[in-house]
């Protein structure tokens, strides 16, 4: 099984999201809603509906180096559970 990362790198505000999923489904959605507003020049705006929100404006997000990876993931990350994301 892969675990996803999402990182979003902003030169001088730092790492502003750091996400890891176990579903693929969900890593996928999440990156479409970065590029659609990448596109769309709008900010991104998320939230789970829990306890998981994000807004990051337009002109943060595009001076931001954002990482999509897949990558093994070890027994105790299997452990821990799903992402803040996932968690409805």
């Amino acid at each position: 099984m892969n675990k996803q990362t999402v990182k979003i790198s902003h030169k001088t505000l730092g790492l502003l999201v750091e996400e890891s999923f176990m579903d693929s489904i969900q890593f996928k959605i999440f990156l479409q809603s970065i590029h659609g507003c990448l596109q769309s020049k709008v900010d991104l705006d998320f939230f789970n509906g829990t306890n998981f929100l994000i807004h990051i404006p337009f002109e943060i997000l595009k001076e931001s180096v954002i990482v999509g990876k897949a990558e093994p993931d070890s027994l105790t990350e299997k452990m821990m559970g799903k992402s803040l994301i996932e968690t409805l």
